[in-house]
């Protein structure tokens, strides 16, 4: 993917440096441009822009920002044609050591050496990594064949190795199940995916697409409670789990495999957030952002999935191109809507982002629910608006829209957004 926009030499200061050139930083990029930010800087650490969808070679991507269904190399070239059509500095293979809180920043790469420029507006667009064994604590050896499901994607579709013959996967998350199927169709034997809840954590989808549609069981409430193998490999053993997600462990049994793959769920990749001291949502694990997803630092805006983790590349476009748009409009000299309305997440709502809007913008809202409704549902935001919908599951992110004329009339502080069975609101 050429890069002729990529600058040998850095301008002192930008208008907006974005950093990440995923889905999220490039259109965050060509949210500030359309917003008259003149000087537009894209950092990412890595060789290549378009971040982790370079390695999704499969379809689904595009439907809602390009209105067809194209895969994730398409959809990251179709937005870097456009980044660089609009002059915008893309810097790769650039890691950047600090930010501070008055936006300057230090960055280090092979082309320009250590450096530093200051930026009107920093775009935090980093997005998520991936949750590792050690995350969920499974005892037994350490033999090699054990990794990430995002780390075999990227050894099959972009170097070209398979990890294994005999493969079980333990988590049921998109990525997972989306390697599930690429390893059938390589000839692999995948045992099965086992995951720790009773329902799947991925898009219901990909569980047809993926599992079904290949005869790969699904085993719910069940997990990997042990490893074995001295170097390589060789078996794991899976237990169903109680209510309180206890192993049972008199009733585990073994697999015989050579790999097993961890689909185990995203956190933000949020660091340089954090060095910057910014607040935080202890439930996504991202910043706290407003409606114009500015964190609590001025200056400083977040999307994407090192704010929330979405569930497709099209959402976290969507909500980067807000990100940009005052990135370069704040730059430009705009003023910061008042943010007066906090949203606080209700019965049965994990989390509420952003966190704060106005009331005179539009936003879209989005939440997840901690428990699935199989039944339709109503989703309330106070007392200014609901609508019901027919279920809703927490692998699938809920979105609602907020227009001002929604809040006319209404004079408080603080919405709560509520996710409740349809049938249980007393009318």
């Amino acid at each position: 993917m050429p890069i002729t926009g990529h600058p040998r030499h850095l301008q002192d200061g930008y208008d907006v440096v974005v950093v990440g050139t995923g889905p999220a930083g490039m259109a965050a990029a060509l949210g500030a441009r359309d917003q008259g930010a003149d000087r537009i800087l894209l950092v990412d650490r890595d060789a290549d822009p378009g971040g982790i969808l370079l390695q999704c070679i499969h379809s689904g991507f595009g439907l809602h920002a390009f209105d067809e269904e194209i895969t994730g190399p398409e959809y990251a070239q179709r937005y870097l044609e456009q980044v660089l059509e609009h002059d915008i500095d893309v810097l790769t293979d650039a890691y950047v050591m600090d930010i501070s809180p008055e936006r300057r920043i230090k960055l280090m790469s092979p082309t320009v050496g250590i450096t530093g420029l200051d930026a009107r507006s920093v775009v935090l667009a980093t997005g998520a990594r991936e949750r590792t064994r050690g995350a969920i604590h499974i005892p037994g050896d350490r033999p090699s064949g054990v990794m990430t499901a995002g780390l075999a994607q990227r050894m099959v579709n972009l170097d070209g190795y398979l990890p294994g013959r005999r493969v079980a996967i333990l988590g049921s998350g998109d990525i997972g199940l989306i390697m599930a199927r690429r390893l059938a169709l390589e000839g692999v034997e995948v045992v099965g995916v086992f995951e720790l809840l009773p329902h799947p954590s991925g898009l219901m989808r990909n569980v047809v697409q993926c599992l079904d549609d290949f005869g790969i069981p699904l085993h719910l409430s069940t997990t990997v409670v042990g490893i074995h193998g001295r170097h390589r490999l060789e078996r794991v053993t899976v237990a169903p789990v109680d209510d309180d997600l206890e192993p049972l462990l008199a009733r585990s049994w073994d697999l015989d495999v050579d790999t097993l793959l961890l689909s185990i769920g995203l956190i933000p990749d949020a660091e340089l957030a954090r060095e910057l001291g910014v607040l935080f949502d202890p439930v996504t694990g991202g910043p706290v952002v407003s409606g114009i997803m500015e964190t609590s630092l001025p200056g400083v805006f977040a999307s994407g999935n090192v704010v929330h983790v979405n569930d497709l590349a099209d959402w976290v476009s969507r909500e980067s191109r807000v990100a940009g748009e005052w990135a370069g409009a704040l730059a430009s000299g705009a003023r910061r809507p008042a943010e007066d309305v906090r949203l606080i997440p209700g019965d049965n709502v994990a989390y509420v982002v952003p966190h704060t809007i106005s009331r005179d913008g539009t936003h879209t809202v989005s939440f997840r629910v901690r428990q699935p409704i199989y039944a339709p549902t109503l989703l309330r935001v106070g007392e200014v608006h609901q609508r019901k919908v027919r279920a809703v599951v927490p692998a699938e992110m809920v979105t609602l829209k907020l227009a001002p004329q929604m809040l006319e009339g209404w004079t408080g502080a603080v919405l709560r957004i509520d996710a409740v069975p349809a049938e249980a609101v007393v009318r």
